[in-house]
């Protein structure tokens, strides 16, 4: 275990994350590039400002002949940038844009910085992320500190501390680099005189379990002796213990939240997002309610970021909405689309659910399991697709990902696939032969590859020496015809996408560290900076079929960029991590950072 997103956040939405020691030992270096980064957003501020742009017409222009990245077809390298009323109106050198635009205004980037088009972040989740930022308990190196951090949120918020009802909300605990070598319970929550009594919902780090407490576990009682597509935690006297495990999440009830508490959690996102770089989220899993509020704040114009929302298929038949369900397209000035469908294969490698075809090494006995049926998964792929909806199929074991290649293969025989853009998300674990196959579909693979470099520590263990040459092989699916989409599963892993990069070019921790040395883990399965690049810029618009607006800076495109302190195209690999954020703008509106 390698990453960690740090220290505790805010009690309200900040600008942005804070990042600390295990996520980001590179957190460090940031506190020596501060002060250069706020006396660049002072030196080169040419009357423009975070959330504002005093001119609808002005150009941004680096000092360098190749600073700005248009991610064109031919990845053209150029100057400047012209943006007009939210679109690119023109780019080219600074002296062909200043000949035919002499009475704008010019902002000149610093000297080594980068330009590149908005960035975007292809799977995460915007409500376990904001539950993470308020109880951040990938920080707990033991159950003990992860009990002591509930403590702490409840001693510190008096909304909490008054409100013994109020359920209580974190995420991501990490049971695999904790000394007990064992799952939580919920007699570990009780045990603290302040928690005791209250209802607790934990989510593990891989967002695949439950950890709830005595309260949470008397108030959904009683339970069924098995879930399908999930598991409960017992003990030797069949008692539940309090770790809920994929589908069995679902027999945890929540509390409904108003708008105004579902827009606080996603203002900590947004603003996360915009601080990044990111200026475009794929939510990868929405019930109706939340696609619901994610288009009233659209239309409210209270979304910041552009999302693309998937609705969560359950894999009940009976429950098939694909053709009662509206689809919503740029909802917002663009914010808001909702026209994909998220189905759940398996589960995951950190909780031994993903499903394999033999055996976890470290669990005799144990193959994981699917979530969604074979069969189901054959008969509504091509339901979906008949009825207009972009099919995302979250796919980890080795097993699951050869049922899920099978069940596209039988629903796309005679689609367009072009026009489909079916993607698999993860494609984590994966035989040679399905990597072959699935590469002649056509199907976007949407990878993660910080989850490489996080899951190295303890794969092997999990896998075996052999299965593991099938995990996270990136090089293979590109060179077998996958196209590929970059994202981080943020809160799993930080959703920085310079983290992203640095993972899957160097397969190495961000000390530099690899269980196979400092050359990486695997590294012939290393991408290159141009497919990283264009993976967290112009092939996610694709993935979500906004390549004619948004991934790439050319003319007519919609002005969503960014200026990064430097050249990730250029800068040593050792020093990419030092990268910051200068500026992220959206339709040509500077929302973070200064221009």
């Amino acid at each position: 275990m390698s990453t960690n997103k740090g220290e505790k956040a805010a009690a309200q939405p900040s600008a942005g994350p804070v990042i600390g020691i295990r996520r980001s030992r590179w957190a460090r270096i940031a506190l020596v590039t501060t002060a250069a980064a706020a006396y660049w957003a002072v030196r080169w501020h040419h009357g423009f400002y975070g959330g504002t742009s005093v001119d609808k017409t002005y150009a941004v222009c680096s000092p360098d002949a190749d600073g700005l990245y248009t991610i064109d077809a031919t990845n053209s390298v150029t100057q400047c940038m012209v943006v007009k009323d939210a679109l690119i109106a023109d780019v080219g050198s600074e002296e062909d844009v200043k000949s035919r635009w002499p009475d704008i205004s010019y902002a000149v980037t610093p000297k080594g910085s980068m330009i590149l088009p908005g960035m975007t972040e292809s799977h995460m989740h915007s409500f376990l992320h904001a539950n993470y930022r308020m109880l951040e308990l990938e920080t707990a190196q033991s159950i003990p500190a992860a009990v002591a951090l509930v403590r702490e949120l409840i001693l510190s918020d008096p909304d909490i501390l008054h409100n013994t009802s109020k359920i209580i909300e974190g995420f991501g605990w990490d049971a695999t680099i904790w000394p007990e070598k064992r799952l939580p319970t919920a007699a570990d929550l009780d045990a603290d005189d302040v928690v005791r009594g209250r209802q607790v919902v934990l989510r593990s780090k891989d967002a695949h379990a439950y950890w709830v407490s005595g309260k949470t576990l008397e108030l959904n009682a009683p339970y069924p002796q098995e879930v399908e597509g999930g598991k409960i935690e017992r003990d030797a006297d069949g008692k539940e213990t309090g770790v809920f495990v994929d589908s069995a999440q679902d027999l945890i009830a929540y509390s409904e939240l108003t708008d105004s508490d579902l827009l606080k959690k996603l203002t900590y996102t947004m603003n996360d997002a915009l601080s990044w770089g990111i200026t475009s989220i794929h939510d990868a899993k929405l019930g109706q309610e939340e696609l619901d509020f994610f288009h009233r704040q659209a239309l409210a114009g209270n979304l910041k970021v552009r999302f693309h929302g998937w609705k969560f298929f359950d894999g009940d038949m009976a429950g098939y909405w694909g053709n009662t369900t509206a689809r919503v397209y740029g909802a917002g000035n663009g914010r808001w689309t909702q026209r994909s469908v998220k189905i759940v294969a398996d589960g995951s490698l950190r909780s031994r659910s993903s499903y394999l075809y033999e055996d976890y090494s470290d669990e005799p006995g144990n193959k994981g399991f699917m979530r969604v049926s074979v069969e189901v998964l054959e008969k509504v792929i091509p339901m979906f697709l008949e009825d207009g909806w972009q099919v995302n199929v979250h796919g980890i074991g080795d097993r699951a990902n050869g049922h899920v290649v099978t069940a596209l293969e039988k629903s796309l025989a005679g689609v367009n696939v072009t026009a489909a853009r079916p993607r698999i998300e993860h494609a984590q674990i994966m035989t040679d032969e399905d990597i072959v196959r699935l590469g002649k579909l056509g199907v976007i693979a949407s990878i993660q590859p910080t989850h490489a470099i996080d899951d190295m520590w303890y794969a092997e263990e999990r896998l075996g020496p052999e299965r593991i040459k099938g995990l996270y092989a990136f090089r293979k699916l590109i060179d077998a015809g996958s196209r590929i989409t970059l994202g981080s599963d943020s809160p799993v892993e930080t959703m920085n996408p310079v983290a992203g990069m640095y993972a899957a070019l160097t397969r190495t921790s961000f000390d530099g560290t690899s269980p196979h040395g400092p050359d990486g883990w695997f590294p012939d399965q290393r991408l290159t900076r141009l497919e990283v690049l264009r993976g967290s810029t112009i092939d996610p618009a694709y993935a979500s079929f906004t390549e004619n607006e948004l991934g790439s800076l050319e003319v007519g495109k919609r002005a969503d960029f960014v200026v990064l302190s430097q050249d990730v195209m250029k800068v040593p690999i050792e020093d990419m991590m030092a990268t910051k954020v200068l500026a992220t703008a959206i339709d040509g509106e500077v929302l973070s950072g200064h221009l």
